[in-house]
């Protein structure tokens, strides 16, 4: 690990690298307990794999673009430490399997060369920023949302208040009304505005898939775009405080949403606000880097197959705003492509075009600033690479998770149905190759990663159990949904559940029906109008499961029976004091206040310091067996349990003054009572520290009576 030291200029990300290292070491040796090394690893876009003894790597790419220069990047990673392959997800990374945890770090360390980072792409942390992937040529944006999509994503990476939530959180920014980014669907979604001549953006607010999808509410009309970054860290702070951690299942923003109402939570945002350090954060989108275009001599192309050619740019073209210019979209299916291919693109665009690509939400590529006397050469060159399949963004263009194909949590192949349903389109629909409004996504498991239950037809990965108690793979079939613009979407009804098998033929019933009572209509408006009971009786009878055939039990792209598998764990072979690794996170904790605090930065330190008298008293509940849902529960139970009881006084602890030094809430809570000033950052550290070093005495007396 040395040459880490040596190879990387910035202090921070080397230290980082090097703490991963450390903590996989740990985790070996058996000083680290499971759960907490999954949680800091995930944070690191380490991810546990369906197989065992490899490792998921997720590359996160705000906004997904990707220079020329990283996408080679990327592909030496693949091809060094991985397969050469990589998959593009449904919000813009890239992922890359069967990565060996030791040599993780290495390489991280390679990829932050091209400042590529890995940091916050999993985990309970603010995932990657996801955006429109026309961002910056959009013909209907009011403005380019990168730059503030860009400024986001540096806030909160490595941002202390946004790395041990109680589970994940998700933003997007769309260009304009047509809400591509999806904001409806997000914790905290932006959709570009401009309201009497300034920048900014309606704000959606609690948003989710999963098995129970809810819709975002309105937080705001229109805000200022300097706005959109204290309120976000006020947002993550109640969020962080709120939010359920003991169940996961109910562990989201939605949530929490559902159960305070937005009144409710504005109150809390409110109450939040002296804390946040920045009452404005402006951007500075002029300083965003500019679009260089290539200066390259028009090759002279002979396109022979005018047809295809034609028919390619009626699916495939992109207008763009700027005029002369067009963006070309690459149809990949199910996300996946390999390095070979790459980085041929990666020079082609560094040659012919600005040196960027734009990773789509529908795991495509976008590539932008194209002159338009370019075409038939990109064309051309594209063909030679087979990145000229027709139907971009169409109803051919469907999304798919990775489902059982590596996923711990895949409960039914997404991969395999995905690419037998683009068969039959192109084979028995060739209309939909050009039809936009026709939206098929697919998961391989409740959790949505595909976004199944947003699309107009939607399948999900279940199973299913004879009287004889044999398991099949099945499909949930799922329709209706759809997004309607400026923050406004509808969420797919479940119809049926059938065996997977007969995904195809339940396909073919729908687009029949469609065909014939559509009517001009949108899908959306179709299945709306006809309702869910309409479609389920007549696709009842494919429900049936009294005549499964032995193919009806090996699911698509099998060739076994099925088995149903889900979340094979890792194990660290030893028993962990788990109330000592908790009082371990603390003391490192208060390391990481004085750091901050030395570096000035004391809205950083300031949460540090929280967190770690927060995690102290997490560790005494503990040791009562006493439930530790929320941060806010935490500290109203170790008050009335430890110090109003008596058990734990605060003597010498609180730098509060008469009444309030032996309360356990007043002490913690100085955190959002108090500017973030470097004064109050210095005595809230103290009390942190004074805390901690009381627990640890109170936890050793403890034991010395056990």
């Amino acid at each position: 690990m040395q040459s880490f030291r040596t190879e990387i200029e910035n202090p921070v990300v080397e230290k980082d690298i090097l703490e991963l290292e450390r903590k996989i070491n740990e985790f070996h040796n058996g000083k680290l307990d499971e759960e907490k090394f999954r949680s800091l690893r995930l944070a690191r876009g380490v991810y546990g794999q369906r197989q065992q003894g490899v490792q998921m790597i997720r590359i996160k790419l705000p906004y997904g673009k990707v220079t020329s220069r990283q996408l080679h990047g990327i592909c030496d990673v693949s091809d060094e430490y991985s397969t050469g392959r990589l998959h593009i997800t449904t919000r813009q990374d890239i992922q890359i399997h069967y990565v060996d945890l030791d040599r993780t770090p290495a390489l991280w360390a390679q990829l932050e060369k091209d400042e590529v980072t890995l940091r916050e792409a999993c985990g309970n942390t603010v995932r990657n920023v996801t955006a429109s992937e026309t961002a910056g040529i959009d013909i209907d944006e009011p403005f380019d949302v990168s730059p503030y999509a860009e400024a986001l994503f540096k806030y909160f990476l490595r941002n202390p208040i946004s790395q041990e939530m109680g589970r994940k959180f998700k933003v997007s920014f769309s260009a304009s009304d047509a809400d591509t980014g999806l904001s409806y669907m997000h914790d905290l979604g932006f959709i570009a505005k401009i309201q009497n001549g300034v920048i900014g953006f309606k704000v959606m607010l609690g948003g989710g898939l999963g098995s129970q999808p809810r819709h975002a509410d309105v937080l705001f009309e229109f805000l200022p775009s300097d706005k959109i970054i204290p309120l976000m860290d006020g947002v993550v702070r109640v969020f962080d405080r709120y939010g359920e951690r003991k169940s996961r299942a109910k562990a989201r923003m939605k949530f929490l949403l559902k159960d305070i109402g937005l009144d409710g939570f504005k109150k809390l945002l409110e109450e939040e606000q002296k804390a946040v350090p920045h009452k404005v954060f402006p951007i500075d989108s002029e300083s965003y880097p500019k679009i260089k275009v290539a200066e390259a001599e028009i090759p002279n192309v002979e396109i022979t197959d005018k047809e295809t050619f034609e028919k390619w740019k009626s699916t495939n073209i992109v207008p763009q705003k700027q005029e002369d210019f067009v963006a070309i979209g690459i149809k990949v299916l199910l996300g996946d492509f390999y390095t070979d291919k790459a980085r041929l693109l990666a020079d082609l665009v560094q040659n012919y075009a600005a040196g960027e690509i734009r990773l789509s939400l529908r795991q495509n590529i976008l590539i932008p600033n194209i002159k338009k006397e370019l075409v038939p050469f990109f064309y051309q060159e594209l063909e030679k690479l087979g990145f000229v399949e027709v139907g971009y963004n169409k109803a051919l263009d469907i999304t798919a998770c990775p489902g059982t194909d590596t996923c711990n949590l895949g409960i039914a192949s997404s991969t395999g149905i995905a690419e037998e349903l683009e068969r039959l389109i192109k084979a028995e629909y060739p209309q939909y190759i050009s039809n936009p409004d026709v939206v098929i996504k697919i998961s391989g498991c409740m959790n949505a990663c595909g976004q199944h239950n947003m699309a107009n037809i939607g399948f999900q990965g279940m199973s299913i159990r004879t009287k004889d108690k044999l398991v099949a793979p099945a499909l949930q079939v799922l329709l209706g949904g759809g997004n309607d613009g400026n923050g406004n979407g509808r969420f797919a009804d479940k119809v049926v559940k059938v065996p997977s098998k007969r995904g195809p033929q339940a396909l073919r019933l729908i687009l029949d029906d469609f065909e014939a009572n559509g009517k001009g209509k949108s899908f959306a408006d179709y299945y709306a109008e006809k309702g869910e009971h309409y479609f389920y009786d007549f696709l009842k009878p494919l429900t049936d499961i009294e005549n499964l055939t032995q193919e009806d039990f090996i699911d698509w792209g099998n060739t076994e029976k099925y088995k149903k598998e889900i979340g094979i764990g890792e194990c660290a072979g030893v028993v962990i004091d788990l109330i000592a690794t908790l009082l371990l996170e603390s003391q490192e904790k208060i390391q990481n206040a004085e750091e901050t605090l030395a570096d000035g930065k004391w809205a950083a330190s300031i949460y540090h310091s929280y967190s770690s008298m927060v995690n102290s008293a997490k560790a005494l509940l503990t040791a009562e067996k006493t439930k530790v849902n929320t941060h806010s529960s935490i500290i109203k139970d170790f008050n009335e349990i430890f110090v109003q009881s008596g058990l734990f006084t605060l003597n010498q602890v609180s730098s509060l003054r008469g009444d309030r030094r032996g309360d356990f809430e007043e002490l913690v809570l100085q955190l959002n009572k108090n500017e973030p000033t470097e004064a109050f950052a210095k005595s809230y550290l103290e009390d942190a520290k004074a805390f901690l070093q009381k627990v640890e005495l109170f936890r050793k007396l403890e034991l010395a009576h056990v």
